[in-house]
């Protein structure tokens, strides 16, 4: 009996050797994760983090290789690359899904949210997990709201106080029914362009001036080309984290699970630093001798809420209006 048990120990060593040593050499799964701004953004920063923590808490078994600055795509090529399975991981602004998700352009609509609280509430509630949901139409999977900041307005031409100061304007947007509603609410033209164009565009005269959050703003240098800066705050843009459908749900039950919590700690962590970032850099654009800076008062504010959510009702049919309502009463009592 002696003898049989020992065998036996040893070819069940043997078993778990093999085992490891099978794991040990295993390849890694590799998640390609695209973005479009610097590594100092919010957004930046927070997709390294995530790499980080992924390698960490998965001991090796997923690397996410992180491809900023637009490396590999722009925000719309990324996409498209997400669905054909070329990347796993991108990040792009909410306005970039509106043309196939309409109710997606619930983020672009002005003066919708009274701060932070409201759009974190918003966006972690029902109204935020229902329009998560919707990705799945295109065979993708939302997994989270990551934040950039609120908006303020540059341009080249003088200074804006009042929406009155836009007209004649010509205004960057991102390809959005509800931005380009905004502008000419505002008596400005807006004008589609990528990202990665804003700054050449400004300097060049093809535009006269841009929103952004001040993220943004200071990394991108958008104050050199465009020093007049107005902080109106009259919008947001935040991102929305995804991945293939398909390759998510063809992952092991434990990775997903262990990947799950690492974008809930790098939500949480990109928020932070949003926050963080966004009082820092705005400090160091307003310090900027270059910068002709103007700070709206509440009334002043007033009057740009007023002449902006006029431009709701043209959207119920494509947002919806309950999901309008929804995400306004949500702010109720905060």
């Amino acid at each position: 009996m002696g003898f049989r048990k020992g065998v036996f120990s040893f070819f069940v060593a043997l078993l778990v050797v093999a085992v490891l040593s099978v794991a040990s050499f295993a390849k890694p799964i590799v998640i390609k994760f695209s973005h479009v701004v610097a590594v100092d953004t919010p957004k930046g920063a927070a997709a390294n983090y995530f790499a980080k923590i992924v390698k960490e808490r998965t001991n090796g078994r997923v690397i996410v290789k992180v491809y900023p600055n637009a490396m590999l795509y722009g925000d719309r090529a990324a996409v498209e690359a997400l669905q054909m399975g070329a990347i796993q991981m991108a990040c792009p602004a909410t306005a970039k899904f509106t043309g196939w998700l309409p109710e997606l352009q619930l983020f672009d609509l002005p003066f919708l949210f009274k701060d932070y609280k409201h759009l974190h509430a918003v966006m972690d509630g029902p109204v935020g997990k229902k329009i998560l949901n919707l990705f799945r139409r295109k065979g993708m999977l939302g997994l989270a709201y990551w934040d950039n900041g609120f908006k303020v307005l540059s341009n080249n031409k003088h200074p804006i106080v009042l929406p009155k100061d836009c007209k004649g304007l010509k205004f960057r947007i991102m390809s959005s029914k509800v931005l380009e509603a905004q502008f000419k609410a505002l008596g400005a033209s807006p004008q589609v362009l990528p990202f990665s164009e804003v700054y050449s565009a400004l300097e060049q005269g093809v535009v006269d001036g841009c929103e952004n959050p001040w993220s943004n703003l200071y990394t991108k240098k958008f104050y050199e080309v465009a020093p007049y800066t107005t902080e109106t705050y009259h919008g947001y843009l935040g991102y929305v984290l995804i991945t293939n459908a398909q390759f998510w749900d063809g992952l092991p039950k434990d990775l997903q699970k262990i990947l799950a919590g690492c974008v809930k700690d790098a939500t949480a962590y990109e928020r932070k630093m949003a926050q963080k970032l966004t009082k820092k850099q705005r400090a160091l654009v307003i310090k900027n001798p270059k910068v002709k800076f103007v700070e709206l008062t509440p009334a002043q504010r007033e009057i740009w809420r007023k002449k902006l959510v006029k431009i709701y009702p043209d959207f119920y049919k494509a947002i919806g209006k309950k999901l309008i309502d929804e995400a306004i009463a949500e702010g109720k009592g905060l």
